[in-house]
């Protein structure tokens, strides 16, 4: 059953919020981070699963120092918990941050999943819809959440995101230009969510911008998920493996504030429900963060 609606309408989805790795902060930073956001006007905070914290923990404590910022998994990896763990756990979190909690899940990469897991990867698509009808299942004798956590899966290829439409509330799609975001608005149908991850470099001198650009991008291209899903756009072998100035333009915003701010429109126009920024910095720059998350902050109520 459906649980967009209730949970979605909460959130005013069309501010942006934000995408970020937070294991580089201790608490005292992530907590100061959140509160920042907060009073900035964002709407979202996405953290992802990787090696590091446990992200329900963590999203569980800066909850405890927010009040309208919606918390997300951007993505919880359905190979590290059981669906009745992940069904526990994501109920749990919606219940103590009073509702403000998005779960994204999604199946990771293969490098994650057989190399460091030494787990089964393959049918990722056909393990993610058994999973979802495992978490369905899946009996919770809690206290239940003002709203249940709406469930949105990593997706970039048309069979993930017709399982998006057919067995969850939307999709959560990561390094994408805004023609995916149309193409992923028509498979999800106009009523699912769309929360779409945006990375934005502000900078106007071309070749500095895109040189921090190819850091972040480098550090997927090895990834077959993502190799794909760039190939799908357009984008020949020969742009991913010489990190082209197309294939940079194309995924990563860089330029003036109205420049960014531009490419944040398109994907709104496109059918996003929601875009959550991703500024990208010299590694340890938390001026250059703070400077891209205040000039692009969408002010508080």
């Amino acid at each position: 059953m459906s649980i967009a609606a209730p949970s979605f309408a909460a959130w005013d989805h069309a501010r942006p919020g934000v995408w970020m790795f937070t294991d580089d902060l201790d608490r005292d930073q992530a907590v100061s981070l959140v509160t920042r956001l907060e009073a900035l006007g964002y709407s979202s905070l996405f953290v992802p699963e990787t090696t590091g914290r446990d992200p329900f923990a963590h999203l569980a404590a800066l909850g405890e120092h927010t009040s309208k910022l919606v918390l997300a998994t951007g993505i919880a990896s359905i190979f590290n918990r059981h669906p009745g763990s992940m069904q526990q756990v994501s109920q749990t979190l919606a219940e103590q941050v009073d509702g403000r909690f998005l779960l994204g899940l999604g199946v990771s990469h293969a490098p994650m999943v057989e190399g460091l897991r030494k787990l089964d990867y393959s049918r990722p698509r056909a393990q993610m819809q058994q999973y979802l009808e495992a978490m369905n299942a899946s009996p919770y004798a809690g206290p239940p959440p003002p709203r249940p956590p709406a469930r949105v899966l990593a997706a970039l290829g048309p069979r993930m995101l017709e399982l998006a439409a057919e067995a969850a509330d939307g999709a959560h799609t990561y390094f994408v230009t805004a023609d995916h975001t149309a193409q992923a608005r028509q498979a999800l149908g106009p009523d699912k969510i769309l929360a779409v991850e945006q990375k934005v470099v502000l900078e106007t001198e071309p070749a500095r911008a895109r040189d921090l650009a190819r850091v972040s991008i480098s550090r997927y291209a090895r990834l077959p998920n993502y190799r794909k899903s760039w190939a799908r756009l357009g984008f020949t072998d020969e742009d991913i493996e010489e990190l082209s100035d197309r294939l940079v333009d194309g995924l990563v915003a860089w330029g003036s504030e109205d420049d960014l701010r531009g490419r944040i429109r398109a994907h709104y126009d496109a059918g996003a429900t929601h875009v959550c920024l991703q500024p990208v910095v010299e590694a340890g720059d938390e001026d250059a963060r703070w400077a891209v998350l205040e000039a692009l902050a969408p002010g508080a109520d």
